[in-house]
C-alpha cells in the first residue's frame, strides 16, 4: 500500500488543510514555500493519465477550494503534478502540489540558461 493510501486510511497522520469524502488536502512535510500542500484523490490513482476526467473534475472543484481556504486565489500559487518516471513522480498516486504564499520563482530556465 502506497503512502498516501496509508494517511487516507489514518495509519500515517497529517496536518489536514481540506477533506471531504472524494478528496485530502494536507501540508507536505518538507515543504518547499511558505505554503505547500498535497492533494490526493482518496482512491487511489497512479497518476494523471489514469485517472477518469470524471473524477478530475471533482478535484479541480476541490483544488479551487483549497486555494481560497489558503487565501492563495488572489496573490498566485504554483500547481504540480508530476507524471511518470521521467517527470520526477515519487510517490505514484496522483497529488498535486499547490505551492505559494510568497513568490515561487520561475518553473523552467531558457534554453539560454541551460
Amino acid at each position: 500500500m502506497c503512502i498516501f493510501c496509508k494517511i487516507v486510511k489514518g495509519e500515517i497522520p497529517n496536518q489536514t488543510i481540506l477533506e471531504d469524502e472524494n478528496f485530502l488536502a494536507f501540508n507536505d512535510i518538507n515543504p518547499t514555500r511558505k505554503i505547500h500542500v498535497l492533494i490526493i484523490p482518496k482512491e487511489h490513482y497512479d497518476s494523471f493519465d489514469v485517472i477518469p476526467p470524471k473524477i478530475m473534475s471533482g478535484m479541480t472543484e476541490f483544488i479551487q477550494k483549497v486555494a481560497s481556504k489558503l487565501n492563495v486565489k488572489e496573490s498566485g500559487y504554483r500547481l504540480i503534478t508530476n507524471i511518470g518516471n521521467d517527470g520526477g513522480q515519487e510517490v505514484h498516486h496522483l497529488h498535486f502540489h499547490l505551492i505559494g504564499g510568497e513568490p515561487v520563482g520561475r518553473l523552467v530556465r531558457d534554453r539560454q540558461d541551460m
